[in-house]
């Protein structure tokens, strides 16, 4: 009894690290910027299938609440990923599933050339540029992986960053411990500074590294 009992507590304690943890990275690298136009910036996942895949699906979703969550008018919906196994990319088939499956009849841009997290930013500016606020959408972790590959990019587009609804509390709980612990090696390229920079110091603007290796991201 003693046993089941504390494998119990040990669960809901790993349980409610990855919510913490989760929580906290959704909020690390963004601002409070107001304005009358904003991009949502859906990043893909590989997805070797003719259709979106489980992780594409969720980010989606994520992208499209995202977009409902604004108050603004003008949003920008971007996918961005390319097609590193050939066929079709991962920006088209998310897109697919966002107007097939979820109804969604806005304007979608999509970005079909990216390989990497850095290649996704690297690819995107151009189309943030004139836009007051900026969304990256993601799974927590890797969302704050991309807010920092354009802080070094372009730290004057990442003034702009406010923060997604791709963390939601309780939403895949029981996942969330394993999304933590593959968020740290997903991280393991920034700073320290770069995983804390809490909302107020995110607006300022802040110098490139000048150890940055781009690729590595």
């Amino acid at each position: 009894m003693r046993r089941r009992t504390r494998l119990a507590m040990a669960g809901v304690a790993a349980v409610a690290w990855g919510e913490w943890v989760n929580w906290r990275w959704s909020r690390a690298l963004v601002g409070d910027s107001a304005g009358t136009s904003e991009a949502v910036v859906v990043l893909g996942f590989r997805n070797p299938q003719p259709t979106a895949n489980f992780i594409n699906r969720l980010r989606v979703r994520a992208g499209l609440r995202s977009v409902a969550a604004g108050s603004v008018r003008g949003t920008r919906l971007i996918f961005s990923g390319g097609a590193p196994s050939g066929g079709a990319s991962e920006a088209q088939l998310m897109a697919d599933y966002a107007k097939s499956v979820l109804g969604f009849d806005g304007t979608l841009v999509l970005e079909d050339r990216s390989a990497t997290t850095w290649e996704n930013i690297t690819n995107v500016i151009p189309l943030l540029e004139g836009v007051d606020r900026i969304k990256i959408v993601s799974q927590p972790a890797h969302a704050l992986k991309a807010r920092a590959c354009l802080r070094r990019q372009r730290p004057d587009l990442a003034a702009r960053l406010v923060r997604a609804e791709d963390y939601r509390p309780g939403e895949w709980m029981a996942g969330k411990p394993l999304l933590a612990l593959y968020g740290f090696w997903t991280l393991r390229g920034l700073t320290a500074e770069e995983r804390e920079v809490p909302p107020t110091t995110a607006r300022r603007r802040p110098e490139v590294p000048t150890n940055s290796h781009p690729r590595s991201m």
